[in-house]
């Protein structure tokens, strides 16, 4: 790639995970944000991102006396902010609100631009305060922040861009400004603006839960100003009634993509009702290497070493990092299967505790240990209900089952570097990627999953990892379970736990060629380099 030639890139998303401490994340797709803005860096990227900057996070989640999940907020304050100087205005609900920008490239990012309203020229400071925010009046003015106000932003700071990359629909009303751009600068006409509009936008999908892809009622939009000067009709025909983010997003842009192959056709059929649809193609997630793989057992395998003797050590550091944290000792000798993802009813966390006839002696005998972490939404009490079901295990099973609460970036470190095996059980296809597992893959971890998200691409069953099940997939939803069950016992019992206590030899094979199939192919950087060539640069 000539870099004097590629397409320079503003990358607008709601969230980031750059730092476990900067509490600008929720999940995945906040930690994809974050490797992306790595690996730009790294590669010396034309690209900077655009996001808010969240006084209280999203949420700190407690588990209380009752075994049930509590939320904390506090107002947190960052040193290494810097001042660009520039602030913007935006109308929300016809009142002016200013924005003001600030800059943040301290950890080996390519620059981000987070947009702040807690400043005293704003009434409304609140908009800003937590990430996916309590009702719907504040998020749509969170998105008017993000997508209205990062294109002013833009402008106000003098960056040249040449594609906006929209990733999830958050980031929709941003074509909506450059759409008035056009029709009050170039003279154009609604359509001439939208249709020039699109050359400009490209557009990332990232839930194929279909709750997941926002919807706003038209008239809430409209009474926010969102619509940017835009008619009711316009609206109407950039996102339907209700206005769905996701088909704004896709009408918008002209190209979108998946993020995994599977994905890629799951999104094609999701959304193949809507007219007027950019086409989607495929992107597989990747992973920012320096970030989430443990230098020594990169090194170990680079020279040839022990990888045991290497995993070993760091499993050990899991060990003493769970034991000060929740008072429980694990066995170091023991399986250790670690599991951490957001508390939604598809990626079924309790799974594997259906039948206790079936797994229990397993548990209680500790030649299964399983570690568990993740977060449900502070509104979403069916989350809550998973997390409470998992630690109703921990009580069940207190000396090999261990919950981690409050799941952040240094659990996950510690998880998908220490654990032996990495469990994934969603409902094929939900699972749009699951980077957690490429985490771990990198890390000599074994993955034991679905054929869902990215591990169809990766899985060579019995060689780098286990795949479970055969890719089955139903709506009714009993069937299923009990399909996917019955098969992860299988697996499980008859292949990774014998394998792990009577065949060293073949289970450090299996780590060697976890590293060896995944270190390239699921970095943030092949995933970058395959923006720029499919979707940022115009064919």
């Amino acid at each position: 790639m000539d870099r004097e030639k590629l397409p320079r890139v503003a990358y607008f998303c709601m969230e980031y995970g750059l730092h476990s401490d900067f509490k600008l994340y929720a999940g995945g797709l906040g930690i994809l944000a974050g490797d992306h803005l790595k690996a730009a860096k790294e590669l010396d990227m034309p690209l900077v991102g655009i996001g808010i900057l969240w006084k209280q996070g999203y949420t700190e989640q407690h588990i209380g006396e009752d075994g049930y999940p509590y939320d904390a907020y506090h107002n947190y304050k960052y040193d290494f902010l810097k001042d660009t100087g520039v602030k913007v205005k935006v109308k929300i609900r016809n009142q002016d609100v200013y924005c003001k920008v600030w800059l943040v490239d301290s950890f080996d990012n390519a620059p981000l631009y987070l947009l702040d309203t807690d400043i005293p020229e704003n009434g409304d400071r609140w908009i800003t305060g937590q990430l996916y925010g309590w009702f719907g009046e504040e998020r749509v003015a969170q998105e008017i922040v993000l997508g209205i106000g990062g294109v002013r932003a833009l402008r106000a700071l003098g960056i040249d861009v040449d594609v906006y990359h929209f990733n999830e629909g958050h980031a929709a009303l941003a074509a909506l400004e450059l759409i008035r751009e056009k029709m009050e600068n170039k003279n154009m006409t609604f359509n001439e603006a939208w249709n020039a509009t699109r050359q400009e936008v490209v557009f990332t999908t990232h839930t194929p839960v279909i709750e997941g892809n926002e919807s706003h009622n038209i008239e809430l939009l409209m009474y926010m100003g969102a619509n940017n000067g835009l008619t009711i009709e316009q609206m109407a025909q950039i996102g339907g009634v209700p206005f769905n983010m996701t088909v704004a997003g896709l009408r918008l842009s002209r190209i979108a993509n998946g993020v995994a192959k599977l994905h890629g056709q799951t999104a094609n059929k999701m959304w193949a009702h809507v007219d007027n649809a950019a086409p989607i193609i495929s992107i597989t997630n990747g992973i920012d290497r320096k970030t989430w793989v443990d230098s020594r057992i990169t090194e170990a395998y680079n020279k040839g070493e022990n990888l045991l003797e290497t995993h070993n050590l760091i499993k050990q550091e899991l060990i003493d990092f769970v034991y000060d944290r929740t008072g429980v000792k694990l066995d170091s000798d023991k399986l250790l299967i670690g599991f951490s993802r957001r508390a939604a009813p598809y990626k079924r966390s309790d799974l594997i505790f259906t039948n206790d006839e079936v797994i229990g002696e397993y548990l209680k005998s500790r030649k299964i240990q399983m570690v568990f972490s993740g977060k449900g939404h502070p509104l979403d009490d069916v989350g809550k209900k998973i997390v409470a079901k998992l630690i109703e295990m921990t009580r069940k099973y207190p000396e090999s089952v261990v919950f981690l609460p409050d799941y952040d970036m240094t659990i996950g470190k510690m998880l998908t570097r220490g654990s032996d095996v990495w469990l994934n059980n969603p409902r094929r296809p939900k699972e749009a990627s699951g980077t957690s597992g490429m985490k771990a893959a990198m890390n000599g971890v074994l993955n034991l999953s679905i054929l869902d998200g990215w591990w169809p691409e990766a899985c060579i069953d019995g060689v780098n990892g286990w795949q479970f099940g055969d890719g089955f997939e139903s709506d009714d939803v009993e069937i299923l379970d009990k399909h996917d069950l019955e098969a992860l016992y299988d697996v499980l019992l008859n292949k990774v736990v014998p394998t792990y206590y009577n065949d060293k030899a073949k289970w450090e094979n299996m780590m060697r060629e976890s590293i060896r199939t995944t270190y390239d192919a699921f970095s943030a950087n092949r995933m970058l380099k395959e923006y720029y060539e499919l979707m940022y640069t115009k064919r």
